[in-house]
């Protein structure tokens, strides 16, 4: 098992969700692919979109709908300050984990991450587990409570 993947399974366990983690035969890099391997709507994807404060010099999470962009100016004043493209570089230091799969949690440093109110309205959504071909299934509610994220109009 990989570290990352490893990592996401401590923190659904230390969260006492038993989501079951599962190995897709294909990529599931991105929400397309995602919702492919899953058989569930685009928008049941919880995609995790990566912006670099300008302010704090920190990556900020934003869990968003598979079918949604992040409107850049809507996050921007959600998250209280400029917001610019973090490279992969960032990225991988601050979360552990590779653009194409990022996790929505088991990142190596807490990160401020916002939700998409959208993905309330399914029974189920899909996460990122830390790898391009692993995902997991969780109920919205108990993601968005996990993940310390905050419900927020950003798309």
């Amino acid at each position: 098992m990989s570290k990352s993947l490893k990592r996401v399974r401590t923190a659904l366990d230390a969260a006492g969700v038993p989501a079951e983690i599962l190995e897709m035969p294909g990529e599931t890099r991105t929400a397309e692919q995602a919702a492919a391997a899953a058989g569930c709507a685009l928008d049941q994807i919880a995609k995790s979109i990566i912006f670099r404060g300008e302010v704090s010099g920190h990556v900020v999470l934003f869990l968003t709908a598979g079918g949604n962009r992040v409107d850049p100016a809507k996050a921007s004043i959600v998250a209280g300050q400029a917001l610019g493209r973090a490279d992969a570089d960032q990225v991988r230091a601050e979360t552990g984990f590779a653009i194409g799969g990022v996790a929505p949690l088991g990142h190596l440093s807490p990160i401020t991450s916002y939700f998409d109110p959208r993905l309330l309205e399914f029974d189920r959504v899909w996460g990122a587990a830390g790898t391009p071909r692993h995902i997991f299934p969780i109920e919205p509610n108990t993601l968005l409570q996990i993940t310390g994220a905050t419900l927020a109009d950003f798309t």
